[in-house]
């Protein structure tokens, strides 16, 4: 009875993410109300948030996600599940979703579950785990609910709408497979779809990414170690009606949250400054210029890598 009390607490703590934890968001009303999770859980959401976005999917279609893969896997991208089950939202090939390569490509997997919630009729005024029970089917419909109030911050704070709400301790991942300047386009790419640097001005390691053109690439060798994409001022909106800034602070906690995994050193955006070790609980003023930083101005991302 101990070793199986034992296993099922190891299974639980596997699932729900326990263990040492890396990352936290809070309220951005300052209230007590905050999620603790690990940067592997982190860099998951992060992309389920990016996806939704890509799509232009509001804030709830984000929470309804994030819920979603919080109840199936403990956003971590599993090989394993019930029957032939996969991935983050435990997506079965033998069901049409795809084949196993693909639902084991985060970006992919959170498409296909946004593209089937759409079709749902008015999923935005649904009981949460109404919604998600009618892309998932899952033998459990009542255990989304359950994360809803974790899966909102998570989303207020990676669609943009609640600003300097997420942060890392940045401890480099020891699996990393790729870190700089090109790591972060290629990622950002990945996840935000073609258009992520396409406006003009953006930069990756000091050289500008070119022109719009059907995948933006960066040949350039220079040693220059920061990523900067600008996001105009004003009150410009998208489809869903996230403005220009929120959309800013989406790519600064999607930098964030992506940290361990890319090695970024520092983020800022709108005069707001994070750094990996340093006071990494907390979103400062930006210091003064240093080796990797400078004044910021509300009008860019600016991510610094280690390499």
């Amino acid at each position: 009875m101990v070793l199986c009390g034992i296993a099922a607490y190891l299974v639980v703590q596997y699932v729900t993410g326990g263990g040492a934890r890396g990352c936290k968001v809070v309220s951005a009303s300052g209230g007590a109300t905050s999620y603790e999770f690990t940067p592997e859980q982190a860099v998951n959401a992060a992309t389920i948030a990016a996806v939704g976005t890509e799509h232009d999917m509001p804030e709830r279609a984000v929470t309804i996600a994030l819920a979603t893969a919080l109840q199936e896997s403990g956003l971590r991208n599993i090989e394993h599940g019930d029957r032939d089950s996969l991935g983050l939202f435990q997506q079965r090939p033998s069901q049409g979703w795809g084949t196993e390569r693909q639902i084991m490509d985060p970006s992919y997997a959170a498409g296909m579950f946004y593209a089937h919630l759409a079709k749902v009729p008015d999923y935005t005024d649904l009981p949460l785990t109404v919604a998600a029970q009618r892309v998932q089917r899952s033998g459990y419909p009542e255990a989304y609910a359950k994360h809803e109030v974790d899966a909102s911050l998570l989303a207020a704070a990676l669609t943009g709408r609640a600003a300097a709400t997420l942060t890392c301790d940045g401890r480099p991942a020891r699996t990393a497979s790729a870190t700089g300047p090109d790591a972060v386009r290629a990622a950002l790419v990945r996840d935000f779809g073609r258009d992520a640097l396409r406006e003009a001005g953006a930069q990756v390691g000091g050289t500008p990414v070119p022109a719009p053109t059907p995948a933006p690439s960066v040949t350039s060798t220079a040693r220059g170690r920061t990523v900067t994409v600008p996001v105009p001022e004003g009150a410009k909106a998208d489809a869903t009606g996230r403005t220009e800034r929120e959309r800013g602070w989406q790519l600064a906690h999607w930098a964030v949250a992506n940290s361990s995994a890319l090695h970024i050193e520092r983020v800022s955006y709108a005069g707001r400054e994070w750094s990996a070790g340093r006071g990494a609980d907390r979103w400062g003023p930006v210091g003064p210029a240093d080796a990797g930083g400078a004044q910021e101005s509300t009008g860019a991302v600016r991510i610094v890598t280690g390499q």
